[in-house]
């Protein structure tokens, strides 16, 4: 049976945004002011990911003087290189970069940054693949991608574009193996921050353990509802959650299971279709459609 590390291993939660931006590149607010809105809106940690290009001098921009003992953040950037197969500059969210970490080189595609980020040590994220019509064939370009971001906020508030289950729904019916993150990609130059984020398994906070525990699929990602613990059963999946409006579970294809009552905050799925696709996550709903998402987790073949 399928065990999801959000959920089974020790630890606790801590909350973050993986992806933000700062006047340093192209957003409204200064770098510490930045941390300092997370850090009142009682977030545990924050990646600033201004844009790494040579307009902007090649930032990883240097959050550490504004840790505290109960925030701390994560040194990061987000990545661009050619191209895409619609010819679009690669967007590509990479959390945990060293402060030295090498501009990109004129020849360099975006795999070969991709993978540069991964062997650095970084939480490597296809950005708001649904902005720019990311498909299932540049997926294929960045085999070491850990995730797909599957809810992006300043894309949905811009654009309509912030849903990414698309993309990592077909990744994971192929067999790939990636989770899945929810970012604000926050400017500040409109509502866009708040909106999504991520729920981190792991024993302290501190930037390491943090990118470690992300790595090792060890999150949930929401827009408002916690998700307490899921317990995957052969043929069931019981969900403990914060009060729920729908409670789903989601596999192979069209595979689903649900149940639709108010303010429940527990349920248990008969998941007998979902099984032979060999995969399944968990869609948790509050009354205000705000949803919280599991990552995939496979069945044994």
């Amino acid at each position: 049976m399928p065990i999801d590390p959000a959920f089974s291993t020790p630890g606790r939660f801590f909350k973050g945004n993986l992806h933000t931006h700062s006047t340093v590149t192209d957003a409204g607010r200064a770098p510490e002011e930045v941390c300092a809105i997370y850090r009142e809106a009682g977030y545990d940690f924050l990646s600033l990911t201004d844009h790494f290009v040579a307009r902007f001098g090649w930032p990883v921009v240097d959050t550490r003087p504004w840790r505290t003992n109960s925030f701390t953040t994560i040194l990061g950037a987000e990545v661009h290189a050619p191209a895409t197969s619609l010819g679009e500059i690669w967007h590509i969210l990479a959390v945990g970069l060293p402060p030295d970490f090498a501009p990109t080189a004129p020849d360099e595609s975006g795999a070969d940054l991709a993978a540069r980020c991964i062997d650095a040590g970084a939480f490597v994220a296809l950005a708001h693949p649904a902005w720019y019509a990311l498909d299932v064939a540049d997926a294929d370009t960045i085999p070491g991608a850990h995730a797909v971001e599957i809810y992006n906020h300043t894309s949905q508030v811009r654009t309509d574009r912030g849903d990414g289950w698309y993309l990592l729904d077909q990744l994971t019916a192929r067999g790939r193996r990636m989770t899945g993150c929810a970012t604000d990609d926050a400017h500040f130059k409109c509502d866009d921050w708040f909106g999504g984020w991520v729920q981190v398994k792991a024993d302290v906070l501190d930037p390491d353990a943090l990118v470690a525990a992300l790595k090792a699929g060890r999150y949930y990602s929401s827009q408002g509802p916690a998700i307490h613990d899921v317990r995957w059963g052969a043929r069931t999946v019981e969900v403990e959650c914060s009060p729920a409006a729908r409670i789903m579970a989601l596999g192979h294809g069209s595979a689903n299971a649900h149940t639709l009552a108010p303010n429940q905050t527990r349920a248990v799925l008969e998941i007998d279709r979902l099984v032979p696709g060999g995969w399944g996550r968990v869609v948790v709903v509050d009354a205000q459609g705000r949803k919280a998402w599991t990552n995939p987790v496979f069945f044994a073949d």
